[in-house]
């Protein structure tokens, strides 16, 4: 039985129906206004559109009705906080998957042009019944940020990876949307 993608770091079982529908990510997080630097008496320079920081980060599925379990156009893959550091790493907490089956990934990112950025980023999937190793996961991501550096979105895939065969076993594709965390908001 091979292992399934996965958008997180760990178990794919959640992926089974009845499937979540993605909520809008707007009003998910509390978007700063774009005059926030003034108002905190810092320079606009301060609030230029980077990838570096901390995100609230969902994958949506897309294109995937013919996936070995069709998964809906619109259903949650994962959801979570991202945080992108300015030496080109980054770490991903996913909250669709349980610590036991791994639920931190890694990633590393390059700015690819004005706005736009690409992740490749890795995740070991265990199996929650044994602790063994599932899969390796790559999982790949285009994101342009928005000018106001509040929000990005983008695309998604996910390939999961046979631990002892190198073979590729599954795929996953869609859109990926993220609002920044600030030091303001207080709901998670």
């Amino acid at each position: 039985m091979a292992p399934l993608a996965s958008a997180g770091c760990g178990d794919i079982a959640s992926l089974q129906a009845p499937f979540q529908f993605a909520q809008s990510s707007q009003g998910a997080a509390t978007e700063a206004p774009h005059d926030e630097a003034a108002s905190r008496g810092g320079s606009a320079l301060f609030y230029t559109a980077t990838p570096v920081g901390m995100w609230n980060v969902q994958f949506v599925s897309q294109g995937n009705l013919l996936h070995n379990k069709p998964i809906p156009d619109g259903a949650l893959i994962d959801f979570g906080y991202v945080q992108w550091h300015s030496d080109g790493t980054e770490i991903m907490n996913s909250g669709i998957h349980a610590p036991a089956t791994q639920n931190f990934c890694l990633g590393v990112w390059a700015r690819t042009g004005v706005f736009t950025y690409e992740i490749n980023h890795f995740a070991l999937s265990y199996s929650a019944d044994t602790g063994a190793l599932a899969a390796k996961v790559n999982i790949r991501e285009q994101i342009t940020i928005d000018p106001s550096g509040f929000a990005y979105a983008g695309t998604f895939t996910i390939d999961a990876y046979d631990p002892t065969s190198g073979q590729k076993v599954d795929h996953i594709a869609g859109t990926i949307s993220a609002t920044r965390v600030t030091t303001d908001q207080t709901q998670p």
